[in-house]
């Protein structure tokens, strides 16, 4: 246990110091320049391109809800917390805790960026085929790749459970 929660640890350390580093390296995004929007450019694979962009979020995922952002970050806390309770007193093996520790540790990172800063920090940027995919951190990585695998964890129970 100890070691699952220092790898934890570390993801939110990573999170907060990349997070850091964006905002000290990185030009604020300019959308009406030319690739990659004021930023840096890491590839460009023809129809794929990577940059780091700096952007901040008021709102929630993608940006939505920018002026609800007190409102978003009680709701934040009060997932966090009922997760974090959930997770130590009531799962008993239930439910996967790998994939809901991942999505634990990227909304704290994200909220720590709301008391830190009154915003979240979002910096990675790819583009598919022309089209811009929404600026993102590793806090919103950690929360997807919770969610998925909880998705799939869910898909295998159900597979392997008798009919």
């Amino acid at each position: 246990m100890k070691k699952l929660a220092a790898f934890f640890v570390f993801l939110l350390a990573c999170d907060f110091l990349t997070k850091k580093a964006a905002l000290g390296w990185i030009p604020p995004v300019k959308w009406m320049s030319p690739y990659p929007f004021g930023g840096i450019g890491i590839f460009d694979v023809g129809a794929i391109t990577f940059s780091l962009n700096f952007v901040t979020n008021t709102g929630a995922a993608w940006g939505i809800f920018p002026d609800h952002s007190g409102f978003l970050f009680g709701l934040r806390a009060v997932v966090i917390s009922a997760l974090i309770i959930y997770l130590s007193f009531f799962n008993k093996g239930k439910t996967p805790a790998f994939p809901m520790w991942l999505i634990v540790t990227g909304a704290t990172g994200n909220a720590i960026d709301y008391l830190s800063y009154g915003h979240v920090i979002d910096f990675l940027h790819f583009t598919f085929f022309g089209h811009t995919f929404p600026v993102f951190n590793l806090a919103d990585s950690y929360i997807t790749l919770g969610a998925v695998g909880l998705f799939f964890s869910t898909k295998m129970k159900k597979v392997e459970a008798p009919s």
